[in-house]
């Protein structure tokens, strides 16, 4: 039950804003919206606003829609012929291309957004996680084994520049494959001077082949930190942007055939992952929801046709076209569009279920 609560809350809102995006772009130029719906299918419970928004939860709670004036379903595939001058005005489909670009890409951006402000609450509020520069386990006939390193000592500097955490000791160990550093060491009340020459490995960086330094240990003991509002904003941004490429990255290889496709989560892993995080407490539910809103952003941008990138591919056109595609084109290009979607869907949803061992337990049975 927390799992099922955990995904309903983490979906939700996200879901809230990116069709929030839409919605207040959509007012803010002129276009009436007839309803705002958490969920698809019959209505659960809703109310009507003074501007005649219907605000909706839905029975079936994998997404939401915002359904415009004039629009002949909430996908905004196609409008309405039948308007007259009047209500022409308050229609999307009757908005110049500028206006009906802005208020689709709004829902990603305001996906982006708030992934934004989730990190910087969460790094200026909360605190984050962060790795002190004490040896844990260090490994057998590695680099800092033979210098002497051991477990519980605290690195206080290297070559003389003194670390306050972790990854800063990471860094410089990178740095220096292969090169003699001189490392600090507080061992209980004791100052010990060590000599350490990281190994040098070779790693891949974003599909190039790098060489760095690598002693051989692990962090043995954290701290959760905060810092101040703008150095929030700034570590907000970098996190954004990422999970951003990071993410443009891992679908790249799997395209490529580098990273195994199994790896595509669907709603049910999406389930599962937002209880788990939930145990963990509040920042680890708050980074997931940053994550999951990037996430959500991107996959709205793609150029599929029935997602936001669809939309906004047909707009270029009709910009440099001077006129829009003519119906049926865009009415076969929506069809490949859910078609591609409903697909995605499926096979997101059966690696869910292969990773859960259904498939297994359903064979043992019929064996």
């Amino acid at each position: 039950m927390e799992t099922l609560l955990a995904f309903l809350f983490v979906l939700s809102v996200l879901v809230f804003v990116h069709e929030y995006g839409h919605y207040w772009v959509a007012i803010k130029n002129g276009v009436k919206v007839e309803a705002f719906s958490i969920g698809f299918g019959p209505e659960l419970f809703g109310w009507q606003d003074k501007k005649g928004t219907r605000w909706k939860v839905s029975l079936i709670p994998l997404g939401g829609y915002v359904k415009m004036f004039g629009d002949m379903n909430p996908a905004s595939a196609g409008g309405r012929d039948d308007l007259d001058a009047e209500e022409a005005k308050h229609a999307f489909h009757h908005k110049g291309v500028a206006a009906r670009a802005a208020i689709v890409f709004a829902g990603p951006l305001a996906n982006f957004i708030f992934a934004i402000i989730v990190f910087t609450f969460l790094f200026a509020a909360v605190g984050q996680q962060r790795a002190l520069p004490v040896v844990g386990e260090v490994l057998e006939n590695s680099p800092a084994s033979v210098a002497g390193l051991m477990a519980d000592d605290r690195i206080t500097a290297i070559n003389g520049q003194s670390v306050e955490w972790f990854s800063e000791l990471s860094d410089i160990v990178r740095a220096n494959p292969g090169q003699s550093i001189a490392v600090t060491v507080q061992r209980d009340s004791e100052i010990v001077d060590l000599a350490v020459t990281p190994e040098a490995v070779e790693v891949d960086e974003g599909g190039m082949t790098a060489t760095v330094g690598r002693l051989g240990i692990t962090a043995g003991d954290f701290e959760m930190s905060r810092t101040g509002v703008v150095e929030s904003v700034g570590r907000a941004f970098e996190t954004t942007y990422s999970l951003t490429t990071q993410t443009f990255s891992a679908l790249g290889e799997m395209i490529s055939g580098d990273r195994d496709s199994s790896e595509l989560g669907g709603p049910i892993r999406i389930a599962q992952m937002s209880g788990q995080v939930a145990e963990g407490g509040i920042a680890p539910l708050l980074f997931f929801m940053g994550y999951l809103s990037i996430s959500l952003g991107l996959i709205n941008l793609m150029p599929v046709p029935v997602l936001d990138g669809g939309h906004l591919v047909f707009y270029a056109i009709e910009a440099i076209r001077g006129k829009p595609l003519g119906a049926k084109a865009q009415e076969y290009g929506f069809r490949i569009g859910a078609g591609l979607v409903f697909s995605l869907i499926i096979f997101a949803t059966w690696n869910d279920l292969t990773q859960l061992g259904v498939f297994s337990f359903l064979k043992g049975l019929a064996g």
